[in-house]
């Protein structure tokens, strides 16, 4: 494995640890939103506390990769950046939206009551920035990055094209959402109630996710040959392990088994992300860009890969640390609490 690689797979294993912890978070905000129900209230809670101060930490992998990218390999960054400026633009202020939105509403005397302005921001800015994100997604993994000399633009082959990228986006959203409703499962563990309104909640997601999914392929196949062939080349394994495992992950949820679910869910991630990654291995944009081709200089991959591993003796312990000590603490929480005493 040569340098560039070997930074290749710690940029995609960072994006692995957003996509199923950050994910959450965003799912979370989708289940904020489309709370109903005598226990709308109670769900908000829930989501509140397990999401706690340490949900803005999950976004130091993206930072990581987004860096890493740049540092590494400055040109499939450019050509990223310029083709897909509208989509990432939209996604990130999706992300300062749902940032401010949360940290508002958790000091406000309504934190976790009805839907009021600064929910509703949270609750749409977490639809909008996946959805965005799996928009870049697929147009990257469809081919539609093209590079020709020093001009780099997005083009659609056809608009089946186009449906498959939205279709990415889409399923995006749901994976997040399942990942939310299965985690808050198991947060809400004590209170069969609230946690049978999450299991709903996930089969529903898990249902939407997978005809998604299925739908992405027979669109790949039609729009975006690029990814079609990945994923049913050097993917293939990683793909057949996401679709056995994900009608075992419907049965643990459907099942009340929340630890196992969210085991089966977080993997059932991983393999789609890493049968992609795979299949369209060693480019980073296809055809344009493999990861040698596209690599920093030497010394810089070097020092990157010095920095990282250092760095992550550093991070990993204090992330556990942080994880442990403030999980579910947070202003919501407490002023739902003072406002709902028991």
């Amino acid at each position: 494995m040569t340098e560039a690689e070997a930074v290749g797979a710690i940029l995609w294993l960072s994006l692995t640890a957003y996509a199923v912890l950050a994910g959450a978070d965003f799912g979370g905000g989708v289940w904020d939103l489309v709370a109903v129900g005598p226990r709308q209230a109670a769900q908000r809670r829930a989501i509140a506390e397990a999401m706690g101060p340490v949900w803005e930490a999950n976004h130091v992998w993206l930072i990581f990769m987004i860096v890493g990218l740049f540092t590494c390999f400055p040109q499939a960054f450019a050509a990223l950046a310029v083709s897909l400026f509208a989509p990432f633009t939209v996604a990130l202020i999706g992300v300062v939206l749902r940032g401010a939105a949360f940290a508002f509403r958790a000091h406000g005397r309504e934190a976790v009551g009805p839907t009021e302005p600064w929910g509703a921001v949270f609750g749409a800015a977490s639809i909008v920035s996946p959805f965005f994100l799996g928009v870049a997604a697929g147009a990257t993994a469809s081919g539609s990055v093209r590079v020709a000399a020093s001009d780099v633009r997005f083009v659609a082959d056809s608009p089946w094209t186009l449906a498959f990228i939205a279709d990415v986006g889409l399923f995006a959203v749901a994976l997040c959402a399942y990942l939310a409703a299965t985690y808050l499962m198991v947060e809400t563990e004590g209170d069969t109630d609230l946690q049978a309104d999450f299991r709903n909640r996930a089969v529903a997601a898990a249902i939407a996710s997978g005809v998604l999914g299925l739908a992405g392929l027979i669109l790949a196949y039609v729009g975006a040959r690029p990814a079609f062939d990945s994923l049913l080349g050097r993917g293939l394994p990683l793909l057949v392990l996401a679709l056995v495992n994900g009608p075992l992950a419907l049965v643990a949820v459907w099942r009340s088994e929340p630890r196992l679910a969210r085991l089966a869910v977080v993997a059932q991630v991983t393999f789609v992300l890493w049968a992609l990654a795979v299949g369209q291995w060693p480019y980073l944009v296809r055809p344009s860009y493999t990861l040698d081709s596209a690599a920093a200089p030497a010394a810089t991959l070097t020092g990157f890969l010095i920095v990282s591993g250092v760095g992550m003796l550093l991070l990993l312990p204090s992330l556990y640390v942080l994880f442990r000590v403030f999980k579910g603490r947070n202003p919501a929480s407490a002023e739902a609490d003072r406002t709902n005493p028991a």
